[in-house]
Parts: C-alpha cells; structure tokens; sequence
C-alpha cells in the first residue's frame, strides 16, 4: 500500500513561488510514475506534471516555463517548484503515484496566489 503525504502549500502574491513535496512510503518510489494535480473550486482536475520511473517528465501547457517536477530518491520524496505563480493557479494540489491499474492520491494541499 501506497501512502503519500503533500505539504508547502499556502497563500502568496501573483509572481511568488512555492515548493510542494510529496513524502511517500510503500515502496512505490522509483516504481511508479509520479504526478501532480490540481483542482480548482468548480472546475475539473488537471494533470500538471509528472515524472516517470525511468526519469521523464512531463509538463500542461498552462504552467510549462513556470513549473518544475521533481525528485529525491535518498529522501523519497517529489517535489513541485512554482515560480511566477498566478491567481490562476489557486486550487487543491494533490500527488499521485501510478502504476498500471493502481494510483495511489495523497490528502491535498491548498495554494492560494493573491494579492
């Protein structure tokens, strides 16, 4: 079992950044691919970017430039570095680890970009 636990969310200004991180444990680390979501109030969740076994990433249009996945293997740990944040990029983030059939959701964490 699967079991993943997000923080560093929180509120900040249009043009600030954030790091998210994922704490996972399970051993799915290095096995899964890792992913990042969001959900907006009223909206459907998107998928922002993940980040293979094998060390591919993959990035939406919408935060392309803006938004860098990663991970660290000793801490097995993924991260979500947020640079130039916009209002528009206010929503619960959630991590995932997915493998074929199976995809593991950590709680969320809420970002909130205002002024």
């Amino acid at each position: 079992q699967g079991q993943l636990v997000e923080s560093g969310g929180g509120l900040v200004q249009p043009g600030g950044s954030l790091r998210l991180s994922c704490a996972t444990s399970g051993n799915i680390f290095g096995i899964y691919t890792m992913g990042w979501y969001r959900q907006a109030p009223g909206k459907q969740r998107e998928l922002v970017a993940t980040f293979t076994a094998r060390g591919t990433t993959s990035y939406a249009d919408s935060v392309k430039g803006r938004f860098t996945i990663s991970r660290d293997n000793a801490k097995n740990t993924v991260y979500l570095q947020m640079y130039a944040l916009k209002p528009e990029d206010t929503a619960v983030y959630y991590c995932t680890a997915q493998r074929a059939t199976v995809t593991y959701w950590g709680q969320g964490t809420q970002v909130t970009v205002s002024s």
